[in-house]
């Protein structure tokens, strides 16, 4: 299996498939590389090269007891562009990716990258503070990781529920896509996935917004529960300049997986544009 090793020695694992313009997909929490199955298979076979990698903690690259806080995982990101090369790349960013996409272009500029896509992303700013009023109240965070700690299978298999949107009325993917979410997250290791979550929830992007200087695109669900559009989407829209909103009305968290061919396109589409 192809490995890069981070600045600290930490071994990321990564996929590299197709020719052309590259295009790095980062994975949300608690997924790994494989969550963009459809979408980097599509682009791959639609004239990109698409990478995509597994977080440290995550899947099948190292578990080291530190590095999860988004400066260190923003260096991450760099060792891949500067050992692979790549230039005029597009960075696609899911849900906490998104974070790495914006303090990756804050740290280490837009030399190598030509665009950049946040999908149902955690930026500007998720926690719900004195002067972020739309954020997520912090007893939200605090129940989330006595979750995690209590019983990780289980609020995992819920937490995937809501990241999907099911209901008990609304399938929107089937029993085996819920159940393949759950045995990724379980690769994690506790570690990784308790502290990524305390950085993803409590990690103030909105410095990092001004270092978009590339034509941005942003994919939010109106009917985001995880990472809701007023708290997220809708504020980054404001703070990065000339930044694109698609709002997919009525989709969830999970819209990789629940509007994976929309998702496809657009990504086609504004990459190509």
């Amino acid at each position: 299996m192809p490995f890069i090793e981070s600045s600290d020695g930490t071994e990321l694992y990564y996929d590299d498939w197709g020719d052309g313009d590259p295009v790095v997909l980062i994975h949300g929490w608690p997924l790994d590389a494989d969550m963009w199955s459809d979408q980097s298979t599509f682009l791959a076979e639609n004239g990109q090269r698409v990478i995509t990698y597994d977080r440290r903690g995550f899947g099948r690259s190292d578990q080291p007891w530190t590095g999860y806080d988004y400066d260190t995982l923003a260096a991450d990101l760099d060792s891949l562009m500067d050992e692979l090369d790549l230039r005029d790349a597009t960075l696609v960013g899911f849900s906490m990716g998104g974070g790495e996409v914006a303090r990756y272009l804050s740290i280490y500029g837009s030399s190598r990258v030509e665009k950049a896509v946040l999908v149902s992303a955690v930026t500007p700013y998720l926690l719900k503070t004195d002067d972020n009023a739309h954020g997520v109240d912090k007893a939200v965070f605090t129940a989330m990781l006595d979750g995690l700690k209590k019983d990780r299978p289980h609020f995992l298999a819920e937490f995937s529920k809501t990241f999907f949107g099911v209901s008990l009325l609304d399938h929107k993917v089937s029993a085996e896509t819920l159940q393949w979410s759950l045995q990724m997250a379980m690769m994690g290791s506790l570690r990784a996935t308790v502290e990524c979550a305390k950085s993803f929830a409590m990690t103030d992007f909105r410095p990092d917004m001004e270092a978009f200087d590339v034509p941005t695109l942003i994919i939010h669900g109106t009917a985001d529960k995880t990472v809701p559009i007023d708290a997220s989407a809708r504020q980054a829209a404001t703070l990065i300049p000339h930044a694109r909103l698609l709002e997919y009305d009525g989709e969830p968290h999970g819209l990789h997986a629940t509007a994976k061919d929309r998702l496809c396109e657009d990504l086609l589409d504004f990459i190509r544009s």
